[in-house]
């Protein structure tokens, strides 16, 4: 049996070196190129049954190529890798008929699994190419593993009407997600029609979702177009679900198994065209079991889960969310800030209790009402502890984890024995020659368990593999 071609195009000789050997490994022949016209080259020639290609190449994006060799080549498979791990550059794959997009850095078996399948999948027609190439605002942040999994299944779902559920705590930012699965979608020249179930009063959500008749109830003194048809064509977001009342519950689960309803107080039905997307931070399989949801509504509207992780398991991300609100805040006419590396690290320790919509609001607090440019740990800390008055839980002392205790000690010595000014690189020296043992130890204790280790020194567990990387500290054997 003849093998398969994989033709591979990156800049980066040993990112080509590794897929070469990885793949032939695997029982493929391997082509390997640095450039996007060697491989259009190929390509047009009819060489190939599978290409994997990176987005930034010194000669063309390779975003810009897909659309090119879909045009002559329609059941050729491609792959396409980045290290630019946005949400933008995911939908811009799948838009253009990418089979899957691989966030640099990947797991090498993951990407042999992906060929894999790539080479065994059937005929399936090209995705609608993106319009326009300009840079975008990009309604989700974050270059985190979490995140990336996110742009993936978005990107896969762009395509489709299937129906969404989004769970997640309070401000991790669901809303944003729904609106991102519109904007980029098919349905994205229809209107975005948002809900929320929580704030209406139980009595009028039946109306508020389908309308009602002049007469239907007191007080309906003329027709008026419920969320349903106000959303034909295009989106209709259902957002706190867990909210919404049994009678509504039901309704709905006609509507999504009927594709059809009537107006409170109307007897027509009227056809329903529009995409839904779901959301909640409750339990819902808690609130089935309870009584208080019905499981055939849960499964009609949980086709695809989607969860969106808290901000304290993706707190490599906080930096970028901040540059990011910072910009916002400069363009709405604040003053230009920056937050030193002391008070990002003291950000990255938070437990963020209300997730990205808290850190938003800190952000926005410091642009406004400090005026120094550069914002120091001790405005942080101050604002961070005052959480706890405003009613807003903050760290617990005892979350603090070894680390940040260590640190805090460190700056405590500084600040008692050298006016706070400590000579220049004596902090990060002591702090990386204590931090060593100090995960040693944590790693010992749990015997080597990197989760519970994470959680003992108050570190995030992607964070840890990579002091643990960066220090070489030898993990115990047989132990993950």
């Amino acid at each position: 049996m003849i093998p398969s071609t994989i033709l591979v195009a990156d800049d980066d000789r040993g990112i080509r070196t590794v897929l070469s050997q990885a793949l032939g490994r695997a029982g493929y022949e391997v082509r390997t190129t640095g450039n996007a016209s060697t491989l259009w080259r190929w390509v047009s020639d009819g060489e190939g049954d599978l290409v994997i290609t990176d987005v930034v190449m010194p000669d063309e994006n390779g975003l810009d190529l897909l659309p090119r060799i879909k045009k002559i080549r329609p059941d050729l498979r491609i792959i396409v890798m980045s290290a630019q791990n946005t949400l933008l550059t995911a939908v811009k794959a799948a838009q253009r008929g990418a089979f899957e997009y691989l966030p640099k850095p990947f797991d090498i078996r993951e990407l042999v699994g992906v060929v894999q399948r790539a080479l065994a999948a059937a005929k399936a027609p090209s995705n609608e190419e993106v319009s326009g190439d300009g840079e975008e605002e990009l309604p989700l942040i974050g270059r985190s593993p979490a995140m990336q999994e996110i742009y993936r299944t978005l990107a896969r779902l762009m395509g489709t009407d299937l129906s969404v559920m989004i769970t997640g705590e309070s401000g991790t930012g669901k809303e944003l997600v729904a609106r991102a699965l519109h904007d980029y979608g098919k349905r994205r020249n229809g209107p975005f029609v948002a809900i929320n179930m929580a704030a209406i009063p139980r009595e009028l959500i039946e109306s508020e979702l389908f309308g009602h008749e002049k007469g239907a109830f007191t007080g309906a003194t003329q027709r008026a177009a419920g969320r349903f048809e106000q959303a034909e064509g295009g989106t209709l977001f259902l957002d706190e679900i867990g909210d919404m009342p049994p009678e509504a519950q039901t309704r709905l689960l006609r509507v999504l198994q009927e594709g059809e309803y009537t107006t409170v107080g109307g007897r027509t039905p009227i056809k329903a065209n529009v995409r839904i997307i779901a959301a909640t931070h409750r339990d819902l399989t808690q609130l089935i079991r309870q009584g208080l949801f019905r499981e055939d509504l849960f499964y009609r509207l949980n086709v695809v889960p989607i969860r969106l992780p808290p901000l304290r398991e993706r707190t490599e991300d906080i930096p970028e969310l901040v540059r990011h609100f910072l910009g916002m805040a400069t363009a709405e006419g604040l003053p230009t800030k920056t937050i030193d590396s002391l008070a990002m690290e003291r950000m990255k320790r938070h437990r963020w209790p209300g997730n990205v919509r808290e850190l938003e609001n800190l952000v926005r607090r410091l642009a406004a009402l400090y005026s120094q440019e550069v914002i120091g740990i001790e405005v942080v800390e101050a604002e961070l502890s005052s959480a706890v008055t405003s009613g807003e839980p903050a760290a617990a002392p005892e979350s603090e984890g070894l680390s940040a205790t260590v640190e805090r000690h460190l700056r405590e010595y500084f600040a008692a024995h050298t006016d706070g000014l400590p000579a220049a690189g004596v902090y990060d020296r002591v702090l990386r020659e204590v931090e060593r043992p100090l995960i040693t130890l944590a790693l010992e204790a749990t015997r080597g368990n990197q989760i519970k280790a994470a959680q003992v020194l108050g570190l995030n567990r992607n964070t840890l593999r990579k002091k643990i990387k960066d220090l070489d500290i030898q993990v115990v054997r047989g132990l993950k």
